[in-house]
């Protein structure tokens, strides 16, 4: 089947700017907001935006920080697979200021194009995937981007992945 008729027959997927309301189902927003508890540190110089995300390294696992390098994604863009982290949360910051998508659905059994949710993050709002929550692997726009990930090494089996029966199609951001 071409590009064309795949995104002529797929689901289509609306775009929502990602809040913290929003995507409070799925883990974290992660950015510097009044919403979120802050207070001045270092002689007055910094403003600490404190505890923003609830990093759950799972049995036996340990937090690391590594730096994923996302390609960017064109539009329209076919949604098939979706992905989850049963043992720990995973976090992402973007470093590159570019906004980027955020494709998700809730924890539990393997989602169908329906549940499917997706946000539009500024180039500032970072993401938590709470453990188990389903969601596509990075989704950069405009361009090559740096993302800051926060999750978890350790034993046993950490990532999942499914197929989706009904593919989506995401047309614009």
């Amino acid at each position: 089947m071409s590009d064309l008729n795949a995104h002529a027959t797929a689901f289509p997927l609306v775009v929502q700017p990602l809040t913290r309301e929003a995507f409070a189902p799925f883990g974290e927003l992660i950015e510097a907001s009044d919403a979120v508890k802050h207070f001045t540190i270092n002689a007055g110089n910094t403003e600490r935006y404190h505890d923003l995300a609830n990093i759950e390294p799972g049995p036996d696992g340990r937090v690391i920080v590594s730096i994923f390098r996302g390609q960017p994604r064109a539009l329209p863009f076919t949604v098939h697979m979706m992905e989850r982290h049963p043992l720990a949360s995973q976090a992402f910051v973007p470093m590159s200021g570019k906004p980027y998508l955020v494709v998700v659905a809730r924890a539990g059994d393997a989602p169908t194009v329906e549940d499917l949710q997706v946000f539009l993050a500024r180039g500032d709002q970072g993401v938590n995937y709470a453990t188990g929550v389903w969601h596509h692997p990075l989704l950069a726009l405009e361009a090559v981007c740096d993302f800051l990930v926060v999750d978890r090494s350790g034993p046993g089996h950490n990532c999942d992945e499914v197929q989706l029966e009904r593919r989506g199609v995401i047309a614009s951001a």
